[in-house]
Parts: C-alpha cells; structure tokens; sequence
C-alpha cells in the first residue's frame, strides 16, 4: 500500500529521532510521491496507550492512501526536517533501510 503522492519521507537524524533510526513522513502541498506504507489493525481499548508512547518529532495524523482512503499514521513534526536526510526517491522506509544495508547509498 503507498500514499498518495502527496508526502515527503526523511531518514531524521539520531539528535531528532532520540539516537534510533527512524523515518519521518511529512505531507507536502507540492513535490510529493507515493510512499509504501503498511496498514494494522489496533484495538480501540489499546490506541490510547500506543499514541501516549509516541515520543516527538513523531506523532499520529490522518494519512491519504493511493487509492483515496484516508488511515491514522505516523507524521513527523517539520522541526525535526532541519538535519534530515530526504529519503523520498527510495519510495518507502524498508526500501531505504536495505540500500543502506548493501552500502549503496549516495
């Protein structure tokens, strides 16, 4: 599943993200591409505790996927974007990650 074609991904840096690697999903009026994204499922009993653990720059919002819908995911605040690397050509976090892992990075 992607986004709409209407967000920015970054890889935020260890100073912004609490030294864990982490993405960070923006949504942008212009420039934007699709993003990969994955979709679970939450008890609602369980929702509450989930976003209370949340730590900043990271929060929850209201994601437009490709095909129209709309989901809660995670955003990132456009604060923690000053020292972030712009991830968006890899199209997707995991996709990211693994050109990292292989050293081809650029």
């Amino acid at each position: 599943t992607t986004t709409a074609a209407a967000y920015r991904l970054y890889a935020l840096s260890a100073a912004a993200s609490g030294g864990v690697a982490k993405p960070g999903l923006v949504r942008v009026p212009d420039g934007g591409a699709p993003i990969a994204v994955e979709i679970w499922e939450m008890p609602v009993d369980a929702y509450g505790s989930f976003v209370a653990g949340i730590a900043a720059p990271l929060g929850i919002g209201t994601l437009l996927l490709a095909d129209g819908s709309r989901v809660q995911g995670f955003m990132c605040e456009s604060a923690a974007l000053d020292d972030a690397r712009d991830i968006t050509r890899f199209g997707g976090w995991r996709a990211y990650r693994a050109q990292a892992a292989s050293g081809a990075l650029q």
